[in-house]
């Protein structure tokens, strides 16, 4: 028994030492940032690579570099361009995919910025970046090659870096997932302002689980963009503001969106500072924000309700979770086809309901459960979610990812969040 575990141990220690080498094997310290353009119409959808940037450092995880915590709306996938090993893949949501939902998608065409960081590659390697439609159906992608010795990749991060203050660190980059903050909208005169906001932002993070009792694999650093102007655009008053990232309300013409469509500005902003996340908080009272998968959060920092909504949104930037709430004219009533199963982990249509949080059901539990039993049952199947009243399920009759009242997330969506804090932080 004895030699069956020192066997055992050994070669647990291979696999894991073989793992730990396959990142430097392929890898350099240092990040390959590709921005691109997605463009089009309901139609017709394009990609077009824009520019390649190599920054110092790697931020990001060095384990499970060929797996997917999440399906997303896109992915990007890097393959070694001799052998065509998957060296890395990532996926993503993207302002893009949520326009092609609107009617404005039907008749005009648009393009928005998008930009991913993926490990740099010591070797020649091609990578392919696909966007899926509501049914996960490749809608289009584009292959192209990346030579690491190519000289127009432009090195950012070396000088000229923007200012910036650490508000929690529980280790290296290399062991925790860095969250960066952004400030929109603030001037140079009120940046201790925006450090003491950004500090509220970090302590509403910590304040829910599972981030509190995970917060030692977390980064956070607080970083000093400037706008020429204070304040952020308004376009329902006719308020247009210079700001370090153009964000604006009424995206999409509803009110309370807020985006920016700058995503190369967040980025160069960013560079020669370790992050994976992004939170951008704008200095207004305006109620509003938005948070896309992979990309970012936007939310505003001086509404009463700002601690709520930017845990809300980083829901959503950071975890991928859905929005439980459902209105009958809602701009986004058509997201999700009633015979698919959603890629998020909080909504199911039940097509494959096994998927999600049938796991965590007791035996009894009503399907649909009654809202009027939803203290008997913590976790359940409550219809309503994703937008649609009808054919699309959450899990719980309240969570932070329904109504900024209530005080937590649910079982389910702290489970998904642990589960992808694992991911990223766990061998």
């Amino acid at each position: 028994m004895l030699q069956k575990i020192l066997s055992f141990c050994a070669a647990l220690a291979l696999a894991l030492a073989a793992q730990a080498q396959s990142f430097t094997d392929n890898f350099e310290e240092k990040t390959l940032r590709v921005d691109y353009i997605f463009s089009g119409n309901r139609a017709q959808q394009y990609i077009c690579l824009d520019e390649l940037s190599s920054l110092p450092g790697w931020a990001g995880r060095r384990h499970h570099l060929n797996t997917l915590p999440l399906k997303g709306n896109g992915e990007v996938l890097m393959r070694d361009a001799a052998s065509g090993d998957t060296l890395y893949i990532t996926s993503f949501s993207s302002l893009f995919h949520e326009w092609l939902e609107t009617d404005e998608a039907q008749i005009t065409t648009r393009g928005y910025e998008n930009s991913f960081l993926l490990p740099f590659p010591r070797r020649a390697v091609e990578v392919e970046v696909t966007l899926f439609d509501s049914r996960h159906r490749a809608r289009t992608a584009l292959k192209h090659r990346v030579d690491p010795a190519d000289i127009l990749i432009h090195e950012k991060g070396l000088s000229h870096i923007t200012p910036h203050r650490y508000l929690h660190q529980g280790g290296t980059p290399e062991q925790c997932i860095d969250v960066a903050i952004l400030a929109e909208g603030y001037t140079e005169a009120e940046m201790e302002r925006f450090y003491q906001d950004a500090q509220v932002a970090c302590e509403a993070l910590f304040a829910h689980e599972p981030f509190g009792s995970m917060k030692e694999r977390f980064n956070l650093v607080a970083v000093a963009s400037v706008s020429e102007e204070s304040g952020v655009s308004i376009p329902r008053l006719k308020q247009w503001k210079r700001t370090a990232f153009s964000s604006h309300f009424s995206t999409f013409y509803s009110d309370r969106y807020l985006t920016t469509a700058r995503v190369k500005a967040l980025h160069n902003a960013l560079a020669g500072i370790p992050y994976e996340h992004i939170i951008v908080l704008a200095n207004t009272d305006e109620y509003g924000g938005g948070g896309i998968y992979n990309s970012y959060t936007l939310t505003t920092a001086h509404h009463p309700m700002f601690r709520p909504v930017v845990v809300h949104e980083f829901g959503h930037s950071f975890g991928g979770l859905a929005d439980e709430y459902f209105y009958d004219n809602d701009v986004m009533t058509d997201t999700y086809p009633l015979d698919v199963e959603p890629w998020e982990q909080n909504i199911s249509t039940r097509v494959d309901f096994a998927s999600k949080w049938e796991d965590m059901l007791p035996a009894n539990t009503p399907v649909p459960t009654p809202v009027a039993r939803s203290q008997e049952f913590p976790v359940g199947v409550y219809e309503g979610g994703g937008y649609s009243a009808k054919g699309i399920y959450r899990p719980a009759d309240y969570c932070r990812m329904r109504i900024n009242e209530h005080p937590g997330f649910c079982p389910v969506c702290q489970r998904a969040l642990q589960r992808l804090i694992d991911f990223y932080t766990k061998e």
